[in-house]
């Protein structure tokens, strides 16, 4: 039987999301005990004491459905940000959401675009509803919104824009991205994904643009800066319209009891969101002192992450990592054969992984 001709037919050239290696893989693997993993941008610092509390209550009702609105965390992100909860779209991750845009605005013969380098669910979401993915080529691993623009046609119907951008943590000005939602088109829907906002420059708050931007949608996400990737726990936040129509395409109770629970303490914790970031910050200065000492060139990052040219196939020098008992991210399938891409853990972390790293690159 040939199940690929039973399938939908854009399934054919479709490859999946391939993750980051886990811990428990590379212990089967090597036998190797003491490992360090800075592959998939998790926080380094663990749930916070808020988070925890509020799961340990929680765990007592897991028999029962979760909230399957979402109430009071949808309450808490609304007063956070000012905004309505008609507004806010929850969901399993900001995957999650990002994949409802697709499959509610795009379809076959219609036309999705994003840039060289971006996210990987991207052309995954698009081809997975029969939509063509347009990608436009980058400008020093980033967006070029001039391009962007111009590559719109009357197929355009969702544009996908990371800020900052994974994996390479460009990041674009904001006056040159509202000037772009300016521009487009106000039949075409603009997704503004966030996931690693809270590294980059905060100045200028982006939720304000939904006012003036009806085809704008913000996603964002509790798994990086917040720390709590392994719930699974993104929004969206777009005109009401918009979230009422992708709101009836989310699969119900798409986000755990425990996730919700945990969200709302997470969003309140100020203290942790401060301590992420100034902790983020010394070990980007850590990365990129450590590389300018072995001469390596890097792509200056807005995330918690940083991607690094080794100079050669990453994939060795990735599988020499992983022999040290590091795991990063080889970013080949991103048209980065060269780089790696090293998430920012803590000091102790970070400097591990640059002893590695020396050791590898050094040995012939």
């Amino acid at each position: 039987m040939n199940y690929q001709a039973l399938a939908v037919s854009q399934l054919a050239d479709l490859q999946p999301y391939v993750p980051g290696k886990p811990i428990a893989e590379l212990q089967r693997q090597y036998g190797i005990k003491d490992i360090v993993k800075l592959a998939s941008n998790e926080s380094p610092l663990g749930p916070s004491q808020a988070v925890q509390a509020a799961i340990a209550l929680a765990v007592r009702e897991t028999t029962l459905y979760p909230d399957g609105n979402g109430f009071e965390l949808k309450q808490a992100l609304a007063t956070k940000f000012a905004l309505q909860p008609e507004q806010i779209t929850l969901g399993n991750g900001s995957n999650d959401v990002l994949e409802l845009t697709a499959r509610c605005f795009a379809g076959p013969g219609d036309e999705v675009m994003f840039a060289q380098h971006a996210f990987a669910v991207y052309p995954i979401a698009t081809k997975a509803v029969g939509a063509t993915a347009v990608e436009v080529p980058a400008v020093d691993y980033g967006h070029d919104l001039s391009a962007m623009l111009a590559a719109v046609t009357d197929k355009t119907k969702l544009i996908f824009i990371a800020n900052p951008n994974n994996p390479t943590g460009t990041a674009v000005a904001h006056s040159k991205l509202e000037q772009f939602l300016a521009d487009v088109p106000q039949n075409v829907m603009v997704v503004l994904d966030e996931a690693y906002l809270e590294y980059n420059d905060n100045s200028v708050n982006t939720l304000t643009w939904l006012a003036k931007f009806p085809n704008l949608i913000i996603c964002r996400t509790f798994s990086k800066a917040y720390g709590l990737a392994g719930l699974r726990v993104g929004y969206a936040l777009s005109h009401p319209e918009v979230a009422d129509l992708l709101n009836r395409l989310r699969q119900p109770f798409n986000v755990n009891s425990l996730a919700l629970t945990a969200a709302v303490a997470a969003l309140g914790d100020d203290d942790y969101l401060e301590r992420a970031k100034a902790i983020n910050e010394a070990g980007m200065l850590q990365y990129e002192q450590g590389f300018a000492a072995l001469g390596l060139n890097y792509i200056p990052s807005k995330g918690n992450f940083i991607c690094v040219d080794v100079g050669r196939s990453a994939a060795d020098v990735y599988e020499g990592l992983l022999r040290e008992g590091v795991i990063v991210r080889p970013v080949a399938g991103y048209g980065l054969p060269n780089h790696l891409r090293i998430s920012i853990g803590l000091e102790q972390d970070n400097a591990r992984c640059l002893i590695a790293l020396t050791k590898v690159l050094n040995h012939d």
